[in-house]
């Protein structure tokens, strides 16, 4: 795969930060070596999980939102393989395969010019090529029997998670998103805003369940739609921050809607609340309720993958990116190896 950049011993060693009497996570995770064939490298590793990264903002700016979310694989690396190595983190048990980037687009690109139509249409179309990447990458994992953590880019990736998914299974998934926003606009040409939309329309998403919708944000067209289509449902933030439905009723509630087939879990961080991102929020989930929201689903014996998307780090935030990212694939990790 030309845009797949593999993560080496050697990129690791230039990224740990090593301490007498102490075990780093990165000193433990194991690598792919070669793509020659992919498959069987990763078939053959002995893990349950294999992380990777989408180092891209073209999804977002696609969708005419706020571009960064592809600096989130890089502020998320370096504080992972330095969190300690011990009996809760299962380092052994991880390997870290690399991550897609695409200096082509951004090479022939001005992201700093006002979009035209011909601009948004040329990224749209853009966006496609990651499509086949990231569910090519993710058929691959699912097929060799490993589970995928996948971190970064906008939330476009979410439709490469599930038609991955979904091929490698020969079957439609479900996904739980815990979101702001539905991610279920018109199909008119690939974005972050329509991942959905398309994976359903295309017969590779069954059920949705959209956890923490904010009700200031969704069209009534939408709210519409959802009303007629009965494999969507959702619960809004607002019923949950006016404890008209408990934190753990709508878990449970969700959980109900998706639980007869194999499912995806996608969180995008514009729901938690200041933490940056393409849409950042100051009305949101709380790092405890996500990290409690993680937990709970990837307890569940039919997870096939986690997704952490639409984080936009600066230089100034990369530590508080990195290190909530880093908290919620150990979360995952804990919680589905227990």
């Amino acid at each position: 795969m030309q845009h797949l950049q593999l993560f080496d011993s050697k990129s690791c060693k230039a990224l740990l930060k090593t301490r007498k009497g102490e075990s780093k996570f990165g000193e433990h995770i194991h690598f792919i070596s070669d793509l020659t064939n992919i498959y069987d490298s990763i078939k053959n590793l002995d893990v349950d999980y294999v992380i990777f990264g989408i180092s891209e903002d073209i999804g977002v700016y696609a969708n005419y939102g706020n571009t960064g979310t592809k600096r989130a694989w890089s502020a998320t690396i370096k504080f992972l393989l330095n969190i300690q190595a011990n009996d809760f983190t299962i380092a052994d048990r991880v390997a870290i395969l690399g991550h897609l980037e695409y200096p082509e687009f951004y090479n022939d690109f001005d992201f700093n010019k006002k979009r035209t139509k011909k601009q948004i249409k040329i990224a749209r179309q853009f966006v496609e090529t990651i499509d086949a990447d990231v569910s090519r990458l993710v058929y691959t994992i699912v097929k060799a029997g490993k589970t995928p953590i996948v971190i970064g880019g906008g939330h476009n990736n979410s439709y490469g998670n599930i038609k991955g998914t979904a091929l490698a299974l020969n079957s439609t998934i479900n996904v739980i998103n815990l979101d702001a926003h539905s991610d279920f606009r018109a199909e008119e040409g690939r974005h972050s805003g329509n991942g959905f939309s398309y994976a359903l329309a295309e017969g590779f998403l069954e059920k949705y369940f959209i956890f923490g919708l904010h009700q200031n944000y969704t069209s009534s067209q939408l709210l519409k739609s959802f009303k007629k289509l009965k494999n969507i449902k959702y619960v809004t933030f607002d019923k949950l921050v006016m404890k008209s439905i408990p934190f753990k009723s709508a878990i449970e509630k969700s959980h109900k809607h998706i639980a007869d087939s194999p499912f995806g879990i996608e969180i995008d961080c514009d729901a938690i609340e200041n933490v940056p991102s393409s849409a950042m929020t100051p009305s949101g989930f709380s790092v405890k309720q996500v990290r409690r929201f993680i937990n709970y689903f990837a307890q569940q014996a039919d997870v096939q993958y986690l997704h952490i998307c639409e984080a936009s780090p600066s230089e100034d935030d990369e530590q508080h990116v990195g290190k909530l990212i880093s908290y919620l694939i150990t979360d995952f990790i804990k919680a589905n190896g227990s």
